[in-house]
């Protein structure tokens, strides 16, 4: 184990120094607790004195899309309340008669709606979220649902407003009393963040409006569009929360906190449901790049830099956490750092 964190350590300082990103935030560990964690680098290189720090909050980007849309769809589907396989529209009055209707929630969790590929709600709909709301929900289709795994943000829009239809809530809500608050996950919200909570927040991408680096404000377009709150990005968090929302998964009779969603939609999250169609995809989650079926490790990735990693068969979670977007939107380097880190922390 100590050659291992002495591996990562040095994988990841070399991220610093050959400017990845300003700074990483990590941990892995088992259904236990945290066997090893750490940080390198800096908050903000424009402040080189102030160090990344295990608290660090970050912009989580598209984890948003496990954190709360996955774990909102797991507890509606818990109760009940969601049929996978039913057409959106057969339930669903705001998509019935329309491309979206003949859709189903599990084509949407694997990427295999057909739904079109990038968000543009501005270009397309204009800044009102009632009428991005129409507009997305009414849009046609990009191909014929179940034809190809094509990964889109559209997913989980939508599935962020289905969970809204299906509770009564807005998804900021229905994540908070359903998952972050029953698991104790108390540093994890939709943005924009409060000033005491964004003084601590890694910046990200620089905003050519105001000239200054993203602090605390989602750097997704879509998200800052709609107010902060969408089933693409926008959510905040720290390495604890997500160390202890890993946890449950892996162990969740173990735990002493109970979410919406459990056993069953775990075991049904983490597992192909694309058949041969590549890549391979389970429920929003999907195998990690560079694994076999045996080692059972399962990824999901945000734009800003950050990942985190799930493996019930090793009985293993692993996160790293970084703010790469204030150098650049290349995503090789850190790529090639987040598969050598993997397997370190699977080891």
């Amino acid at each position: 184990m100590t050659y291992d964190r002495d591996r990562i350590e040095a994988l990841l300082d070399e991220g610093v120094r050959d400017k990845v990103y300003p700074g990483a935030v990590w941990a892995f560990g088992d259904a236990t607790g945290t066997l090893a964690q750490g940080t390198t680098g800096v908050l903000d290189p424009d402040e080189p004195d102030v160090p990344m720090r295990i608290d660090t909050v970050f912009d989580a980007a598209s984890l948003t899309k496990i954190l709360a849309v996955w774990s909102s769809i797991g507890a509606l589907w818990e109760d009940g309340t969601l049929d996978l396989d039913q057409p959106l529209g057969t339930f669903w009055q705001e998509v019935t008669g329309h491309p979206l209707g003949a859709v189903t929630a599990r084509q949407l969790l694997t990427h295999t709606a057909g739904v079109p590929l990038r968000a543009q709600l501005k270009n397309l709909y204009g800044t009102d979220p009632y009428e991005i709301r129409r507009g997305v929900l009414q849009e046609q289709l990009h191909r014929t649902p179940g034809e190809a795994v094509e990964y889109t943000d559209r997913a989980a829009l939508i599935l962020g407003y289905l969970t809204e239809h299906l509770s009564g809530q807005r998804l900021d809500q229905l994540a908070t009393t359903r998952t972050w608050h029953p698991l104790g996950m108390t540093s994890t919200r939709f943005g924009p963040l409060p000033a005491s909570l964004a003084v601590r927040c890694a910046p990200t991408e620089l905003d050519q409006n105001t000239d200054t680096h993203l602090k605390g404000v989602a750097h997704d377009f879509s998200a800052r569009l709609l107010g902060g709150v969408c089933g693409i990005a926008g959510v905040f968090t720290v390495i604890d929360d997500l160390a202890t929302f890993l946890r449950y998964i892996l162990a969740r009779a173990a735990s002493q906190f109970q979410a919406g969603f459990g056993d069953e939609w775990i075991t049904c999250s983490l597992a192909i449901h694309t058949g041969q169609l590549q890549p391979a995809r389970g429920l929003f989650w999907h195998p990690a790049p560079g694994t076999t079926a045996h080692e059972d490790t399962w990824v999901h990735y945000g734009f800003t830099g950050t990942g985190m990693w799930i493996s019930p068969a090793q009985d293993r979670w692993a996160v790293l956490l970084t703010n790469k977007l204030y150098y650049t939107r290349d995503r090789a380097p850190l790529t090639d750092i987040r598969n050598t880190f993997r397997g370190l922390a699977f080891a």
